[in-house]
């Protein structure tokens, strides 16, 4: 009996250990995360504080928002290069419903949110349905939506926000200093697409179509109606990252989101989402926003020059995608 006992502990501790592996080798991101965090702990003396993490997450919860928006979109073999776009319109419009319309907070929020799910559905009707390259279609949206927020606010901040809204962007879960508002919104957000991407029928098509986009259409799959509803998806994640700096700013920026797009691109990239389709997983891009915004908390700390800091985040990107190609390669010809 006692063998058995052991046996089946033995098992049991093997299958775990078997997980634990298999997890870290999926995401072996946290490598490096690990990594940096070590080096830049020795490197800046404030760093390694819970004030300066917290601030980091809080930094970062925007992008990572973006980046979940986003990694819909590349599974399915797209791009989306308007988000950053999107979040300054929408955040500008969220703090104009409130300012100069007299909205109340609630309603400013859920007509914010409608704009940002409207676009994505323009953005996923261009590419679904008149076949315009997703560069292209996203490119025109983002020259639009930036250009309708210089024209609405005449390039000037939107200030005198309600205080009701100051919660979203500077306030803390339960008075909880460890826990701002806008990570606990990112930590949700993460979660719910976690369960879209693994645990439903959209986001096995979502894969479906990134990964063979004619075996996905010969499946019966509705591909058109699933890549506009990837566009919806980042359009709205996009309209929240925007309401979120808007009240951390406790302004609407013109120039809210500028290069966002670049960020969250990188950070999926870097989290395992292929450039190409088909493959990536929710927390990847998670921990690839994290990386990213470690990596730019410790050169500022650093005193790093910001330009060179926009070459640092240039080169991390290049080489994520160049790792990505080599790695579809290198699967293609096994």
């Amino acid at each position: 009996m006692n063998k058995t006992v052991g046996t089946m502990e033995g098992g049991l501790g093997s299958r775990v250990l078997g997980k634990i592996k298999g997890f870290f080798r999926e995401y072996a991101i946290i490598y490096a995360v690990l990594a940096l965090i070590v080096i830049l702990s020795f490197a800046s003396p404030n760093f390694f504080q819970v004030s300066n993490f917290v601030n980091v997450l809080r930094q970062i919860s925007m992008i990572a928002i973006l980046a979940v928006g986003i990694f819909f979109v590349m599974v399915g073999a797209g791009i989306d290069i308007s988000i950053g776009a999107i979040v300054g319109l929408t955040g500008v419009l969220f703090a104009m419903f409130m300012v100069n319309y007299g909205i109340p907070p609630v309603l400013a929020f859920v007509f914010t949110a409608l704009v940002g799910l409207g676009i994505g559905i323009v953005n996923g009707l261009m590419v679904a349905k008149l076949s315009i390259p997703a560069m292209i279609a996203t490119l025109a949206t983002q020259s639009v939506c930036r250009g309708m927020t210089y024209v609405i606010t005449g390039a000037y901040p939107i200030s005198g926000l309600p205080e009701e809204v100051s919660f979203l962007g500077r306030g803390y879960v339960g008075g909880l200093e460890w826990l701002p508002w806008p990570v606990f919104i990112m930590v949700i957000v993460a979660i719910l697409a976690h369960i879209v991407s693994e645990r439903t029928k959209f986001g096995r098509s979502v894969y479906a179509i990134g990964g063979n986009p004619e075996a996905a259409h010969l499946s019966g799959i509705k591909h058109k109606k699933v890549e506009i509803t990837t566009y919806v998806i980042c359009g709205g994640l996009a309209a929240l990252a925007g309401m979120i700096l808007t009240s951390r700013m406790d302004s609407g920026q013109p120039n809210g989101g500028l290069t966002w797009e670049f960020e969250a691109i990188t950070a999926a990239v870097i989290g395992g989402v292929s450039i190409t389709g088909g493959r990536g997983k929710v927390l990847g891009a998670l921990l690839g926003a994290i990386l990213v915004g470690l990596l730019t908390n410790g050169m500022t700390l650093l005193n790093v020059n910001s330009y060179y800091q926009q070459v640092v985040k240039g080169v991390v990107m290049v080489v994520a995608i160049a790792f990505d190609v080599y790695s579809v390669k290198r699967k293609q010809k096994r």
